[in-house]
């Protein structure tokens, strides 16, 4: 052997022991790694009151039975708003929606001959300048996936895969429809056309699955499954109507067998998913999340009544209970410690509690604040803040142009259009049935203070008055 290939050899050698502890390092660190898996799963129009978890005795959802028994469940969750853009936008920037004006379900116009104002100027899409939690995601590393629902825009800049998502399954055609719909793969090119046999709901599930296991196995992941379920149409699988429709009568009518099939289909995914994380191993290091984007819908729209939200007052598209209170859990074995809380949270919430988690660049124009003690320490502490909601138009469900403030266990709802201003004590009047504006004329001033500075502090788009064409004036204070 000569002094070359001598050279040789132990440049060949030094390589091969570079590379293999360069391996060793870098496969250590993806193991050793403390950022978690987050897995949103996101409900569309489901009511506070429509899983057995909480008190509902007709519907069977096993899967989430079992997230709420071994996670944390929350009683005073809120949506931030009680219609469905405006939610999902909140909770994908962490910025309530009124800072930007996107203030109403895209395509939402409807107006009120008779009243004396119209509904406020608004922005119907989210700005792609916005910085939403997936883009922040992937600064640390993580792959990102959106499944389902979007509803933020179809402009190129407002698309899931322009807004920080690797992974994206929008749904796109007949986007009210279980059947015969369609859903755009990454780009407006690719596009999956459903000609009636697959049920929309599995699809989602099946996508959700797919990028389970097709993502890389050393890369933390966020998936943002967004369910179209149980939105109306209300159109369930076939094979799980009957069980549901004989024990129709036994409640008197009360509860919607092609509701509660919907909502079963969506708990069947869940069970598949948690299902998939075990046998990859990825139950232990993952958090789910599982919540709605506003509450139910409580009349008939295109077609019977889906649910009843008891003992709330009113439904989707109002700024009562049963229009913003949510159910939320969250479950992330070994880590959060099953229970109960009474917390107030909004899904405002998420992203700095996110950021906390997953060491993301917090943003300094969050409006939301971190859960990390409640999911992980203190269940008795009090919120630092107060809850808002803005919705200056007319719903499809009924609703009128109104605002709200949460502080403590007060509420306090203002109508627009007169101006009028209700109070109540929640703890005690869970139902919003005794207006105690009269009997507490102080804290119904306080409240209102604080809800007309947060109005101001936000420039919230005010209704329009008919008589001058522009945004209305509130009163500074209460008489």
């Amino acid at each position: 052997m000569n002094k070359t290939t001598t050279l040789s050899n132990r440049n060949l050698i030094l390589r091969l022991l570079v590379f293999s502890l360069f391996s060793t390092i870098t496969s250590s660190f993806a193991q050793n790694s403390d950022q978690p898996n987050i897995i949103f799963i996101l409900t569309d129009d489901l009511g506070y009151t429509d899983l057995p978890a909480y008190g509902n005795p007709f519907q069977e959802a096993p899967n989430l039975d079992f997230l709420a028994e071994n996670g944390l469940k929350f009683t005073d969750a809120y949506s931030s708003s009680p219609v469905c853009s405006p939610s999902r936008a909140g909770i994908l920037t962490g910025i309530h929606s009124s800072r930007y004006h996107l203030t109403n379900f895209i395509a939402g116009n409807r107006k009120a001959d008779s009243l004396s104002i119209d509904p406020a100027n608004w922005n119907p899409f989210l700005e792609g300048k916005q910085v939403t939690l997936a883009e922040l995601f992937k600064e640390r590393g993580y792959q990102t996936a959106m499944i389902g629902k979007w509803h933020l825009g179809n402009k190129d800049d407002q698309t899931p895969w322009a807004q920080g998502f690797d992974f994206s399954r929008m749904i796109g055609k007949n986007g009210l429809d279980y059947y015969n719909y369609g859903i755009f793969e990454d780009n407006y090119q690719n596009i999956f056309l459903d000609s009636g046999s697959y049920y929309l709901t599995d699809k989602l599930t099946a996508y959700a699955l797919d990028f389970l296991d097709k993502k890389e196995s050393q890369k933390p992941f966020f998936l943002y499954l967004s369910y179209s379920a149980p939105h109306v149409f209300v159109v369930p699988r076939g094979d799980k109507v009957s069980k549901y429709l004989r024990k129709y009568e036994q409640f008197e009518g009360k509860y919607n067998p092609y509701y509660a099939a919907m909502i079963e289909s969506v708990d069947d995914g869940i069970g598949m998913i948690l299902d998939q994380l075990k046998s990859q191993g990825l139950d232990k290091n993952t958090l789910i999340i599982f919540t709605s984007d506003n509450g139910g819908v409580g009349l008939p729209e295109l077609g019977p009544t889906p649910t009843n939200l008891d003992p709330l007052k009113k439904w989707k598209g109002h700024p009562y209970e049963g229009g913003i209170r949510v159910p939320l859990i969250a479950y992330w074995p070994d880590k959060i410690k099953n229970g109960v809380t009474t917390f107030p949270t909004s899904n405002l919430d998420f992203a700095p509690t996110f950021a906390d988690l997953a060491n993301l660049t917090p943003q300094e124009d969050w409006d939301g604040q971190s859960l990390e003690f409640i999911l992980f320490g203190s269940r008795s502490q009090e919120r630092k803040g107060d809850l808002f909601w803005h919705y200056p138009h007319f719903s499809n469900q009924l609703g009128m142009p109104a605002a709200a403030i949460r502080s403590g266990d007060w509420k306090l709802v203002l109508h627009y259009e007169n101006q009028k201003t209700e109070l109540y004590n929640l703890k005690n009047d869970l139902s919003e049935e005794i207006d105690l504006s009269l009997e507490n004329p102080a804290k119904a001033k306080e409240l209102y203070r604080k809800l007309y500075e947060w109005l101001e502090e936000t420039k919230a788009n005010l209704p329009i008055s008919k008589s001058t064409g522009q945004p209305i004036i509130l009163r500074s204070r209460l008489d």
